[in-house]
């Protein structure tokens, strides 16, 4: 399950045709995922995908949005490339303020991670205060400012706002790892191709000792396992720069040579706190949007009807006056049937599609373990075929309102050989609740009594 399933779905859901019957039938024939809505949606979408018209608007969103991201993503890692070459910029004269690099890979992923994390709590709920800082409400901006070319349907979708959140969510974390990307690109290469003297400078009265053990509170996560990535309190001595004058102090020119052992711990801190930290939150962002599109493939237009239609049973009801009307015409044929029974050991459809069978028989409270389509569409072998699996008590549904052909009264001879007795059950549409009319029943009647077989008998 994923966007392009959830905007699948949401295509076919905008141009389905199908009836009740005939998704009661889809439910009937799908029972390993009944009381799954979830996966009977994802079943029932795999099966009419067909229907879908290409260009699909799945493929036309993701591609579209693969390309906007692609973009930012490109433009992310450039301004962090730049931003790092700009902060390690060194012209001989005076040191490289490691404080300033400090911010950009610390204290800024700090500060948007927990602002990323605020929007994740109020992702399921975008109050009508807020709607202009909702990511939702600049997706759906940008989707409307897409060229002229896209397809119509791409500029008028209605993405679920909890389902936009987190697309925008997922996706700017993204664009954030290749910032912080070409930070720590613009780190290592300018590490490795200029002789870079760190060191560190501020207005604030901070003492040696207090800045390394601030300093190595920002390092516990691997202070244990690589201590030489831990700026010691003589390197922070040393190091420590007064803009006052305009010469370096002697004593930070003698130690010229281990100033630059400063890039080890910033590229320690980038590597946590801007890439591994991010890449956990873009997982936990990744985990957010496919709960979103599992609870937005139920808030679809149409969902709730299709899975209600699924799995509801399409009852048939008969009223007590109309059983007394149809009794009338017992003298038209002797073998009538008042009631079905429980179970029997086939039920077969005259013209009628084994998925409608199973609706039918749910629908008249029959069981049986096996459903086949005889007459209409199938060929005499078929036929024969399913004549010659038959035995016992079988039920055979017939359309009401189509009279019977004397291909029907030739099955029905050829099946009382194989079988102990035939219930012919003339029904009604769905509409009518399966209910047949009494002129429609005597039309059977008078053809049933030119066979006039003992095995053969009319459910009325």
């Amino acid at each position: 399950m994923n966007l392009r399933s959830y905007l699948d779905l949401y295509s076919l859901l905008q141009e389905d045709t199908s009836t009740p019957e005939e998704r009661r039938a889809f439910g009937l024939s799908h029972v390993t995922v009944k009381d799954k809505p979830i996966e009977q949606l994802l079943a029932w979408m795999e099966e009419h995908r067909y229907q879908l018209k290409k260009p699909l608007l799945s493929e036309a969103f993701s591609s579209t949005l693969y390309s906007v991201s692609l973009t930012l993503v490109a433009i992310a890692f450039v301004l962090g490339l730049l931003s790092g070459i700009g902060l390690l910029s060194y012209n001989g004269h005076e040191p490289v303020n490691v404080i300033y690099f400090m911010s950009m890979v610390i204290f800024v992923p700090l500060f948007t991670m927990t602002l990323t994390l605020f929007s994740m709590l109020r992702a399921n709920s975008v109050q009508s205060l807020l709607v202009h800082i909702s990511p939702a409400f600049w997706m759906e901006r940008l989707l409307q400012l897409l060229p002229h070319k896209t397809q119509e349907d791409l500029k008028n979708l209605k993405v679920n706002p909890l389902l936009a959140n987190w697309i925008v969510i997922k996706r700017s974390q993204v664009i954030a790892l290749a910032f912080s990307f070409g930070l720590l690109c613009a780190l290592l290469g300018m590490v490795a191709t200029k002789d870079i003297a760190f060191a560190w400078s501020t207005t604030l009265h901070v003492t040696p000792e207090g800045f390394h053990s601030f300093l190595s509170t920002l390092a516990f996560p691997w202070r244990d396992f690589f201590p030489w990535a831990v700026p010691s309190v003589e390197l922070i001595e040393q190091s420590q720069y007064f803009r006052l004058g305009d010469k370096l102090s002697e004593e930070m020119v003698s130690n010229a040579s281990k100033l630059g052992e400063w890039w080890k711990f910033l590229a320690f801190a980038t590597l946590f706190y801007a890439i591994i930290l991010r890449f956990l939150l873009y997982l936990l962002s990744s985990v957010g949007l496919k709960r979103a599109i599992r609870r937005s493939f139920l808030s679809l237009e149409g969902a709730k009807k299709l899975l209600s239609d699924m799995n509801e049973p399409i009852i048939s009801t008969h009223a007590k006056q109309n059983e007394a009307v149809f009794r009338q015409t017992e003298s038209l044929y002797s073998n009538v049937a008042d009631s079905l029974d429980a179970s029997y050991d086939l039920v077969l459809g005259w013209a009628i599609p084994k998925e409608q069978l199973t609706v039918i028989s749910e629908s008249m409270k029959v069981i049986a373990p096996r459903h086949y389509e005889v007459g209409g569409a199938n060929t005499l072998e078929e036929d024969n075929e399913v004549i010659h699996l038959s035995h016992g008590e079988i039920l055979l549904f017939v359309k009401a309102w189509e009279p019977p052909t004397m291909d029907f009264i030739d099955f029905l001879e050829a099946l009382t050989k194989y079988v102990d007795k035939i219930v012919v059950y003339p029904v009604g549409t769905m509409q009518e609740q399966y209910r047949p009319r009494e002129k429609e029943i005597d039309v059977w009647a008078r053809k049933l009594s030119t066979l006039n077989h003992k095995k053969v008998w009319l459910k009325r």
